[in-house]
């Protein structure tokens, strides 16, 4: 498949956690594709330089707050436009075996993930059905779809994101509006937080194999930045990215020796 370029020219792109790692190599790759992007992080400071570094419009907000999500979402329509793509990636780790995971640590990574997810879809949903369009994607984990030893928590709401992402898509379909979503594999801060053994374990259960830089990852789907591509062919078919988990776009798999399916 050649090369494509993507043009989000006027169009308002929405990315939660943006100031770092994944989020912020996905603002830059809308960036520069045209899109006005607001990114949304609980960090002000961090936001705010890493807006300034890309070109993005800094918004700070708690995404586990229905209120703060709500106005940031209101500000974002009036101040940049209404959305029209929306990215929920924001994230935390609280890792630890079952019974040491305390009511805090369980709670505040489903909040921030899961409810997060939840209440950015929520609020720009309106917006985009007013529209007769929209994307929406969900960032999800394979530790969501396999388990991790010391992750009930964060696999737990990776999981709960495919389930909801499934749902949502049937919902808002018929609106013009799709919902996917994407399990990347990037070395991240959060993943740097594992320790090795149990990272090495992940990346030997992990069908795409060591975990890359995030703007190695994201290339891949702006192939109109610098050394991006829609699909790396350079790769054997084993390493190919294959990670559309839901209805609302066209099913791939997940390869690694053999073909399979992951989710039916």
């Amino acid at each position: 498949m050649p090369n494509v370029t993507y043009d989000f020219t006027g169009q308002t792109v929405v990315v939660t956690g943006a100031a770092q790692g994944i989020g912020l190599e996905l603002c830059r790759g809308f960036v520069g594709s045209g899109a006005r992007v607001a990114m949304v992080d609980l960090d002000a400071g961090e936001v705010e330089s890493a807006s300034a570094e890309i070109g993005g419009l800094p918004f700070c907000a708690d995404v586990s707050s229905g209120e703060a999500v709500t106005g940031v979402v209101a500000r974002i329509a009036e101040e940049v436009g209404v959305p029209s793509v929306l990215v929920n990636n924001a994230g935390i780790l609280r890792d630890g075996v079952v019974w040491r995971l305390s009511d805090s640590d369980w709670h505040s990574v489903l909040d921030v993930h899961l409810g997060g997810t939840f209440n950015m879809t929520r609020a720009c949903t309106p917006l985009f059905r007013e529209a007769g369009y929209g994307r929406i994607i969900n960032v999800t984990s394979f530790s969501g779809l396999r388990g991790n030893v010391g992750q009930a928590n964060y696999a737990a709401a990776k999981a709960g994101i495919i389930g909801f992402t499934k749902t949502v898509a049937r919902e808002v379909g018929r609106f013009g509006i799709t919902v996917n979503a994407i399990s990347p594999n990037a070395m991240t801060r959060m993943i740097a937080a594992i320790p090795d053994e149990k990272r090495h374990e992940l990346e030997q259960a992990t069908p795409l194999g060591p975990f890359r830089g995030p703007g190695g990852d994201v290339r891949r789907r702006f192939p109109g930045q610098p050394g991006g591509g829609l699909c790396d062919r350079s790769r054997p078919a084993s390493r190919r990215r294959a990670f559309d988990l839901t209805p609302s776009g066209p099913r791939r798999q997940l390869e690694k020796a053999e073909t399979r399916r992951v989710v039916n």
